[in-house]
C-alpha cells in the first residue's frame, strides 16, 4: 500500500441540505455520518470539527455550496487540523470516466464524483443510470467503457412539496400537516397528495431514464441510487436498483 492510501482521509460531501463525511484508510470507507445545512446555507462548521477525529493526514472535499460557505469551512478545517482541503473539480476525464457535458464545469462535481463512484462498483463496470436525490434530484448515464452520457435535473420531492406549499396558496390552506403512510398513487388527504404525487413522480423519471437509456444504447443499464431522500421513493421503484448511501464519499476516495 502507498503512503497516499495509508493515511488517514476526511472525506466530506458539502450539499444543500446536509454535510456528510466520513474517515478512509487504504480502501476502506468508515461509516458516513451527517449534519443538516443551517438556514441560508450556513454550514455547521463547529459541530463538525467537533465530530471529527484527532488524526487528519489529508482532506478531500465536494462542495455545491455557495462559495463563501465553502471558503470559511475550508479555511477552518486548514487552522483545525493543520493540512491543505483537495476541493474537486470536475475535469474532460478522471479515473477511467469521461465526461460528458460539452463544458466539463458545468456539471456538478457531486454528480462527477458519483458517476466515478458508480462505475467503478462493479467488475466489468455495466451501464449505469446514477440517481442522487438530495435536493434536487439528478439521473446520469454512464457508459460500460465509462463515457458520460449526460444526465437530467429536477426538483427532488422534498423539494417539490415545498415549491407547491409556498408558492399556492389554495393547497396550502387544505394541506393540514400530517404523517403519509400510504403507497399507492390516488391520496386521501391534501398533504398525503403532494407528499405521494412528488415521489411517485420521482420514481417514475428513475424508470422512464432506465427505458431510455435502454432504446438507446442497448441493454438494460444498472440503477444507482443514493441521496438523503432516496428512501421516500425506493419502496415506489420497480426495476432492480442499488442503494448506496455514501456514493459521493466512494468517488472522492476513488479519486484520492
Amino acid at each position: 500500500m502507498s503512503a497516499n492510501r495509508a493515511q488517514h482521509r476526511l472525506l466530506l460531501d458539502v450539499g444543500n441540505s446536509r454535510i456528510k463525511w466520513a474517515m478512509a484508510r487504504g480502501d476502506r470507507i468508515g461509516r458516513q455520518r451527517a449534519l443538516p445545512v443551517g438556514g441560508k446555507g450556513a454550514v455547521p462548521v463547529a459541530a463538525l470539527l467537533a465530530a471529527l477525529p484527532k488524526r487528519i493526514d489529508a482532506i478531500r472535499m465536494v462542495s455545491v455550496a455557495r462559495p463563501a460557505r465553502t471558503r470559511e469551512l475550508v479555511q477552518a478545517l486548514r487552522r483545525a487540523s493543520g493540512v491543505e482541503v483537495s476541493e474537486l473539480r470536475t475535469t474532460t476525464q478522471a479515473s477511467g470516466v469521461r465526461c460528458g457535458y460539452f463544458e466539463p464545469w458545468r456539471l456538478g462535481a457531486d454528480r462527477w464524483a458519483a458517476v466515478i463512484a458508480a462505475h467503478h462498483l462493479y467488475s466489468p463496470a455495466p451501464a449505469l443510470c446514477v440517481v442522487d436525490i438530495g435536493t434536487a434530484m439528478t439521473i446520469d448515464f454512464v457508459s460500460r467503457s465509462g463515457q458520460h452520457g449526460g444526465g437530467v435535473i429536477v426538483p427532488a420531492p422534498a423539494l417539490m412539496v415545498e415549491v407547491l406549499l409556498r408558492d399556492t396558496q389554495g393547497i396550502l390552506r387544505r394541506a393540514a400537516p400530517g404523517e403519509t403512510r400510504r403507497r399507492t398513487l390516488f391520496a386521501r388527504s391534501t398533504r398525503e397528495a403532494i407528499v405521494l404525487g412528488s415521489c411517485h413522480a420521482a420514481a417514475a423519471l428513475v424508470e422512464r431514464a432506465s427505458s431510455a437509456a435502454r432504446g438507446r444504447y442497448g441493454g438494460r443499464p444498472r440503477v444507482v441510487i443514493t441521496g438523503g431522500g432516496a428512501k421516500a421513493v425506493l419502496p415506489l421503484l420497480t426495476l432492480p436498483y442499488a442503494h448506496v448511501p455514501d456514493l459521493v464519499l466512494r468517488g472522492l476516495a476513488v479519486l484520492d
